[in-house]
């Protein structure tokens, strides 16, 4: 009877976890901004590097984790949202010699090529637009998991990716010599499967 009793709670809890547990499965996804981050880096000087983050963004995309090379992904950035904890650099960050807020009020980046390169890792190749220039940039991906997250049941999967760009190449030449020229991007991600 004990046998029978211990198998039968066993399989009550072998049948709980499978359904606790999202099945990986193509599928869109919205980026959820409460779980998902984008910081950059700056050198100042020599002395240090200046972090900053974007505030506001939005984006999605689609993904199968049986075929990483049929994604989707298109990002959009408020250049208004991007702080460094400081008013005044903001300020300058957000102007005319900058980013340039009033002409070009977003950051867009839209992937074009998707490679899975070893194990979790990949590659996102994509067309990045700061200031009104477009180009060529690849993002360095990991992916973290795919699942259901226990709180609210939704299926959701995770990245971390990073990348460096030359901000020289978007036009923004102030103070080169001062401040770098080559920005760090780092990329949190996660993503809640679309619904409706």
């Amino acid at each position: 009877m004990k046998m029978k009793y211990r198998l039968a709670a066993l399989l009550l809890s072998m049948t709980a976890l499978a359904g606790a547990v999202s099945p990986a499965r193509a599928a869109k996804f919205d980026i959820d901004p409460v779980h998902s981050g984008i910081a950059f880096y700056i050198d100042h000087l020599g002395f240090s590097k200046v972090i900053g983050v974007a505030q506001e963004f939005s984006g999605a995309f689609d993904f199968d984790v049986s075929k990483p090379d049929a994604s989707s992904l298109d990002v959009k950035v408020s250049v208004a949202s991007i702080s460094t904890n400081n008013k005044q650099r903001d300020g300058d960050i957000q102007g005319a010699d900058w980013l340039n807020a009033t002409e070009f009020p977003e950051i867009t980046f839209v992937g074009k090529e998707f490679k899975k390169t070893t194990g979790n890792k990949g590659q996102i190749v994509g067309d990045l637009t700061i200031a009104g220039v477009t180009k060529s940039t690849t993002l360095d991906v990991t992916f973290n998991k795919e699942g259901q997250n226990p709180w609210d049941k939704s299926h959701v999967v995770g990245f971390s990716a990073t990348t460096k760009v030359k901000r020289s190449d978007f036009g923004m030449k102030a103070a080169l010599g001062m401040i770098g020229d080559e920005v760090d991007l780092v990329i949190q991600v996660e993503g809640r499967e679309h619904q409706g």
